[in-house]
């Protein structure tokens, strides 16, 4: 009886433990769309605030971290792309580009492409590395979609951050634990720790 050996190059992801093939990349960047759009439909309004909390911060940045800058990146801009069409998978089944929440859903775009650099730097192979990556990557989310917000409502920005950010720092601590533990959990069960 034989074992089989998976071998990996330095700087893999999670995605990379599929055979390798265009057919492979296309399925992940149109599965990461539509995991995160699905991930969107979990919303819940956050009084006082136009932004509500959703599952798709967490999408956005798992889809990053399993599947690198690049694939993360496309699967992210696919999202956007296709919601700005009018595909309604947005938050709370909303499309297009005029929402108020809209600067979070460009700012998932850029944070999966840095969480997805970092993974393939071994960000997401350990507790702690994962942490900061998470915190890394939702702080590019709130760079990109506080501003945005700002400038949709006409909020200051102490308004804005007071209805765009303090309200989801629990919220982002609980999927950045969810993420801590799923990562460094999936890269022990495929035979391969950083």
């Amino acid at each position: 009886m034989s074992t089989a050996s998976v071998s990996f190059r330095p700087g893999a992801v999670l995605a990379d433990l599929l055979p390798a093939s265009r057919v492979r990349d296309i399925a992940l960047v149109v599965g990461g769309a539509a995991l995160t759009g699905l991930a969107a439909q979990i919303s819940v309004p956050v009084p006082g605030s136009p932004v509500p909390v959703t599952g798709q911060t967490f999408a956005a940045l798992l889809v990053g971290s399993a599947f690198g800058a690049r694939r993360g990146f496309l699967s992210l801009a696919l999202y956007a792309v296709v919601g700005m069409a009018g595909v309604p998978w947005f938050a709370g089944g909303t499309s297009g580009a005029g929402g108020a929440s809209f600067g979070y859903v460009l700012g998932m775009l850029l944070a999966a492409t840095v969480v997805g650099a970092l993974a393939r730097r071994g960000a997401d192979r350990s507790v702690l590395r994962t942490a900061g990556s998470m915190v890394l990557g939702s702080a590019v989310v709130y760079a990109v979609g506080v501003p945005y917000l700002m400038a949709a409502t006409g909020l200051s920005l102490s308004a804005a951050v007071a209805a765009g950010l303090v309200p989801f720092l629990i919220g982002d601590a609980l999927k950045a634990a969810l993420a801590m533990g799923a990562l460094p959990a999936a890269w022990k069960l495929a035979g391969r720790r950083g």
